[in-house]
């Protein structure tokens, strides 16, 4: 298992890590198998989506804010109960099949890391498997 580092820098925000999961894949000399991200943060997330456009990161987190929003009378004394609706809902990982050394991505899908609760440095776990 190997360990990114993600360093967010704002509450909310959508970071591309894709870059990284395949620099810590190549590490591995995995050349088949499945490749799993997991976050292990109850606050933050990861999921996969276009990397093309970096309006659809916005669009994600403007939506987000609309099914899940501040004002709601949450119990949860630590006033991130937001984050943790928004951490469920997106999930705390991903499984990527990988063909060839490589990681078996459509054109244009990116992999993000997703914070909910930030800025916070955060760690995200990678494990490739045959």
């Amino acid at each position: 298992m190997r360990t990114i580092e993600v360093k967010t820098q704002a509450r909310e925000e959508l970071v591309d890590i894709t870059a990284r999961v395949k620099e810590e894949l190549m590490s591995s000399g995995m050349k088949s198998g499945i490749c799993y991200v997991y976050v292990p943060h109850t606050t933050a997330g990861v999921t996969i989506n276009e990397s093309a456009d970096p309006s659809v990161k916005e669009d994600i987190l403007m939506t987000l804010r609309k099914i899940v929003p501040d004002s709601l009378p949450y119990r949860h004394s630590e006033g991130n109960s937001p984050a943790h609706v928004k951490a469920s809902l997106i999930g705390s990982s991903i499984k990527v099949i990988i063909e060839n050394g490589q990681l078996s991505l459509g054109t244009w899908q990116g992999i993000f890391f997703c914070e909910f609760d930030g800025p916070r440095s955060r760690r995200v776990f990678i494990k490739a498997s045959s």
